[in-house]
């Protein structure tokens, strides 16, 4: 069987840079920290204040008040990125085939604020009787967000969401690349969303030891491959891409942002939370992405890293690159855009994705941001080429871009210029 070719035609986005993909990705090559004072929630009892928070995000742009209170904000956020998404795509739904247009779409938690808000109300008045609002489990699960964007859209191919922590997004589009190139469907939605800047999330997070501490300067505290990097910055927002068999898109005169040619996944097997010391996960899915590509490690020119600037994190990501990439390592650009957008969870691996797909379109890699010279950890390379601070031009051929989750869950997808 000949597999087809899959393009992206669509792009969304709703993120701590800004709400829109316009806005985000010029912020982005700008290095601008998406981070401030946590305002969701009265953060000043925390050991972590700040967050990488969505502003000036008003539902009501979406939905009548009525219908808003029946989605949580991460399914809001997630209509939105779809909304322009297929706008961007020009797919005009009275001439398509909707058995044939599905929804992948993720998240790693899910509705977290709807359940904080029921099961908190449902103890501060048990006295009353259990009473719970009939939305509350269809605003908490993490596949609804992909189910309502089918139903606006009317789309009745394949729906569902992937769940696997940090990596979700990501495992949403390789799943998406791979039913459309088995002929299953002709266009997938996919991406993902998060809205996690909650007390039950920060605080748990916190309990872990996983988030910065550093409340003295938020804009500053995402600092992927610096020795000052102490936890990495929750953020919230989410992404969509429009999938598309390359027939398909040519037959309608769609615009061909980036060629999807390979997907990889793996397990690190080791750890609930930390990645392999020696990256042992990480190295097989970057592997497992350049064998589904049918590419040599030489041929692709930019890694859009995990970098989460977690301490043990980062340190397993650079040793995995320099096994898998050799000499070639140190020809590469790579950066960690979660100095800027903050760590996006469940929808962290679909906002990655666009900035590397944009990045292939304009020929630019975006920084990592916020680090300072001498701030170097022994047990880093600083040979490789990490772009810190500034966004640096540079010709990009194809582009991989990492996510990791707990769980051990890693995905990784590559991306590539449009050829004909």
């Amino acid at each position: 069987m000949e597999l087809k070719r899959v393009v992206v035609t669509g792009l969304g986005a709703i993120t701590p840079l800004g709400n829109d993909v316009k806005t985000t990705w010029e912020n982005a090559l700008a290095g601008k920290s998406g981070a401030g004072p946590i305002t969701h929630f009265d953060a000043s009892l925390f050991k972590t204040q700040f967050a990488c928070e969505v502003k000036n995000f008003d539902p009501s742009d979406l939905f009548d008040r009525k219908e808003a209170r029946k989605y949580d904000r991460y399914a809001q956020l997630a209509i939105h990125a779809a909304k322009e998404a297929m706008a961007d795509s020009g797919l005009d739904l009275e001439n398509e085939n909707v058995d044939r247009i599905g929804v992948i779409f993720s998240a790693g938690i899910g509705g977290i604020r709807t359940f904080e808000e029921e099961v908190g109300s449902y103890y501060t008045n048990m006295d009353k009787g259990p009473r719970f609002n009939p939305f509350f489990i269809p605003k908490m699960i993490a596949d609804i967000a992909a189910g309502h964007i089918s139903m606006i859209y009317g789309l009745r191919g394949p729906n569902y969401a992937t769940v696997s922590a940090c990596a979700s997004s990501t495992n949403a589009i390789v799943d998406a690349f791979n039913l459309i190139r088995l002929g299953k469907a002709n266009v997938i939605v996919t991406g993902g969303a998060e809205a996690t800047i909650s007390p039950s999330a920060v605080g748990g997070f916190n309990a872990m030891h996983a988030l910065s501490t550093r409340n003295d300067s938020p804009l500053t505290a995402s600092r992927p491959f610096s020795a000052s990097r102490d936890g990495f910055v929750i953020g919230e927002g989410g992404s969509t891409l429009i999938l598309e068999e390359l027939g398909h898109a040519l037959a309608r005169g769609a615009t061909i942002y980036a060629e999807v040619v390979g997907g990889g996944m793996s397990a690190d097997a080791h750890h609930i939370t930390a990645s392999h010391p020696d990256g042992l996960g990480a190295k097989l899915v970057m592997r497992n992405a350049l064998e589904d590509a049918e590419m040599n490690p030489d041929e692709i020119d930019y890694i859009n890293v995990h970098g989460t600037s977690t301490p043990v994190g980062d340190i397993s990501e650079v040793k995995a690159i320099l096994d898998v990439f050799g000499e070639h390592s140190y020809n590469l650009n790579i950066s960690s855009t979660k100095s800027m957008t903050g760590h996006l969870l469940g929808g962290a691996g679909a906002i990655e994705a666009m900035f590397t797909i944009l990045a292939i379109r304009d020929q630019i890699v975006p920084p990592t941001i916020n680090h300072d010279e001498g701030d170097n950890d022994p047990e880093i390379d600083y040979n490789l080429n990490f772009t810190f601070n500034k966004a640096q031009k540079r010709k990009i051929r194809a582009a991989l871009s990492n996510t990791f989750g707990f769980g051990g869950h890693n995905a990784s997808v590559i991306l590539k210029q449009f050829n004909k």
